[in-house]
């Protein structure tokens, strides 16, 4: 008996063009949903939204840069989710049972500081943020890391028990943090000016989420 292989391949590409199909549905709803919750503050399925971002992030991604939109909004609507659905139970973990990471593109270009095993070590200089942030935060409990990269957040996290994490960075590398750290509570806070040189955050938006504790 002969296997009809055309009948196989004919069957592949039409199952191909099913699945590009259904991603593409999908991307649709998932960036419908996403602007409301950006621009009306709306969450509407919530886990739904969290579960597509993990499963189809990467060719939401492409999707986006192929119909030159604002790859950012698949971060940013991941971003805001995971605040939203995380917010209840981060307020009751204790200050010192979390962790703050802050990036060290934060810093003044004129920054004393030195780079050792567990990130920057901010001497609170008050040329940035950084210090700004760190003097609220650690009195209160909080561990303060300024990373210079993800192999310190993996590190750090390995290397300390805890329940909760803040964090601070661009859209792709918060999302991705968020998504890494996603059993700890996570609540992100995006910069308003990117790049990787003397980037700017929000300071009240930090300190809101750091006072936020029950």
């Amino acid at each position: 008996m002969n296997f009809d292989f055309n009948f196989l391949y004919t069957l592949l590409g039409q199952l191909v063009i099913i699945i590009a199909v259904l991603i593409i549905i999908l991307f649709i709803i998932y960036l419908t949903i996403g602007k409301l919750l950006i621009k009306k503050e709306i969450v509407i399925f919530p886990k739904f939204i969290l579960f597509i971002t993990d499963l189809l992030y990467s060719p939401f991604k492409s999707i986006a840069k192929l119909l030159k939109l604002d790859d950012n909004l698949i971060d940013s609507i991941s971003i805001q989710t995971r605040n939203d659905i995380n917010k209840k139970k981060f307020k009751k973990i204790p200050a010192d049972k979390t962790l703050i990471f802050l990036p060290h593109c934060l810093r003044h270009k004129d920054c004393p500081a030195t780079l050792q095993k567990e990130g920057v070590k901010c001497t609170c200089c008050g040329l940035c943020s950084i210090g700004v942030i760190k003097k609220k935060a650690e009195p209160m409990g909080y561990k303060t890391y300024i990373v210079p990269g993800s192999s310190f957040v993996k590190k750090i996290v390995m290397e300390n028990k805890f329940k909760a994490v803040i964090g601070v960075a661009c859209h792709e590398d918060l999302n991705q943090m968020m998504m890494l750290l996603s059993d700890f509570c996570p609540q992100g806070v995006l910069l308003k000016k990117t790049g990787c040189f003397e980037t700017r955050v929000d300071v009240g938006e930090v300190l809101k989420i750091i006072n936020s504790k029950d």
